[in-house]
């Protein structure tokens, strides 16, 4: 079964407040058992735009990627990370 993973691009607005979005969004890391492979770290963006901040998430599968996304304890913690920060997110499947 293939892997599912959060490929998500942030530039954070209000850094001071972005701590609570991480808060918030444990509780579904931790249900969905999100493992982190990229958090931030350098980076270059040789085509195309970047943002700040680069994250990375494995999960088990594509369907316990997007469970974890559409998940109650995540769109919690969304609200709050967009109101601190701009995202790209995506939900794709690998290996």
């Amino acid at each position: 079964m293939s892997k599912g993973y959060w490929v998500v691009r942030v530039s954070v607005k209000n850094p001071e407040n972005y701590p609570a979005y991480l808060a918030a969004a444990r509780p579904a890391f931790e249900k969905y058992d999100a493992r982190f492979l990229v958090r931030g770290g350098q980076f270059a963006a040789p085509e195309g735009q970047a943002r700040d901040r680069n994250v990375v998430v494995e999960f088990k599968d594509y369907d316990t990627a997007i469970r974890c996304y559409q998940s109650p304890e995540y769109q919690a913690a969304r609200e709050v990370r967009m109101a601190n920060a701009e995202a790209d997110f995506l939900i794709v499947e690998g290996s």
